[in-house]
């Protein structure tokens, strides 16, 4: 299922009670509360999944599936619950297509390693776009320099979508793999998932999603998609940091070899040859995240009780009012992406004329605003459009219109602060643009 771009019948979220539920938001901060719109790199954590992740280092700690002892049989049904309700999140088939990953990345790199070294020839085509994070982007350049093996990109447009004509002409070269986020974490496009998926399996190519960015704004089904492999991480769905998942096809993860060796992913060991586990556990070497795995499985619960649906509805709100907002409030402000709530997921990008980002940062930071700022692991993107840097604030159930006014008004104030001539700030800011 592709993220829903309509918001009828869904249950409004309340962000002000969202957010008595989220530690952090009781701390002050030179007298002001924590306006967090920086959820794309990282999302907080509520209550439930900080006492998840408590409860099994005060509890039950013990390894997974090793100790027939009380205690190890709780860790061990915990984290196995962990996988089911990942499973269940993204309507995969069977829990054991699910592999448990510190983050997307390492699971890209899992699907490059394992099957990417058995499957990719010499002259083989990876298909790739332009707006990917450098973590669907860096595994695949590693591999096709080993394989000799051909790199293609999809082009995007004037709004940073991507140009289906591009897709089109590069799928005649046939494509071992087309692997593509499902929403850009440059600039919030959503991507027509779905119909990209089958148009590379019309010609024989495997696709890899990277659902970083998708997971967290909405529900997601991999039996929808029909995709081959799809990857994302916990702590952008209010999780903990070392936790994440790949899910692929079944019989494409039994084919695989192994990631790792060592203890768990083993059935037999002998000096001269070891037979392996099933999968997923073949993919799960040595003493996982265990703790992580147990959050995660509490942050699914926490977002399901909400609903994923109303997840998009809530986010897809909050865009549209940004979109109206910063360019009536902001002079000159310059937002990044396509035009339309309907066609990016909650993350709006942005730049101001003649100040830099990490200017613009430090400084709504004194407000007690966190936004990005930089290249968001997107460098190839910001040379396509022309940018040393941008600033990106993304959204999250806690967030809201105020937050966003509280951004303007921000903004506002950074503007007037390099209106003054000879101004610390704009002395700098000058500097900083003579060194480029």
């Amino acid at each position: 299922m592709t993220l829903r771009t309509d918001m009828d019948g869904f249950r409004p979220i309340d962000p002000i009670t969202i957010r008595h539920d989220f530690p952090i938001f009781e701390r002050d901060f030179a007298g002001r509360r924590l306006a967090y719109l920086d959820s794309a790199s990282t999302s907080l954590k509520p209550r439930t999944v900080i006492d998840a992740v408590t409860g099994y280092n005060a509890r039950y700690t013990a390894n997974v599936h090793r100790g027939i002892y009380t205690t190890g049989e709780e860790a061990t049904a915990a984290y196995e619950a962990a996988r089911v309700k990942s499973a269940r999140f993204i309507d995969a088939r069977d829990s054991h297509e699910i592999v448990f990953v510190r983050n997307a990345t390492e699971a890209i790199n899992l699907v490059a390693y394992s099957w990417g070294r058995r499957n990719i020839r010499q002259a083989d085509t990876i298909l790739l776009t332009e707006l990917e994070h450098h973590a669907n982007l860096v595994p695949w350049q590693l591999l096709s320099q080993e394989k000799d093996a051909d790199l293609e990109f999809v082009a995007i447009d004037e709004q940073g979508r991507l140009n289906q004509e591009s897709y089109d002409v590069l799928l005649r070269t046939r494509p071992k793999l087309v692997a593509f986020t499902q929403v850009s974490n440059g600039l919030g496009t959503i991507n027509p998932v779905r119909e990209m998926v089958a148009k590379a399996h019309d010609v024989g190519a495997l696709v890899l999603i990277d659902g970083a960015q998708a997971v967290p704004h909405g529900p997601v089904d991999v039996q929808d998609l029909d995709c081959d492999f799809y990857v994302f991480s916990g702590h952008k769905v209010l999780g903990p940091t070392g936790s994440g998942v790949l899910w692929a096809r079944k019989e494409l993860l039994d084919e695989m070899p192994p990631f790792m060796g060592g203890g768990e992913m083993i059935r037999e060991v002998h000096l001269r040859r070891t037979t392996f586990n099933d999968v997923p556990w073949k993919f799960e070497a040595g003493t996982p995240d265990i703790s992580a795995a147990i959050g995660l499985g509490a942050a699914i619960d926490y977002l399901t009780a909400i609903g994923m649906d109303n997840v998009r509805a809530h986010e897809r709100d909050l865009t549209e009012y940004a979109l109206e907002v910063l360019p009536r409030e902001v002079p000159g402000i310059r937002i990044l992406g396509p035009r339309s709530a309907t066609e990016r997921a909650g993350i709006v990008t942005f730049n101001l004329p003649d100040i830099h980002p990490h200017d613009v940062a430090t400084l709504l930071d004194r407000e007690a605003i966190a936004i990005r700022a930089g290249h968001h692991c997107t460098q190839p993107l910001h040379e396509r459009l022309g940018e040393d840097a941008t600033a990106r604030a993304s959204f999250n159930v806690y967030s809201d219109r105020d937050h966003i006014d509280r951004l303007a008004a921000g903004l506002r104030k950074v503007q007037r602060i390099f209106e003054r001539p000879g101004s610390r700030a704009a002395v700098a800011s000058q500097a900083v643009a003579a060194a480029r």
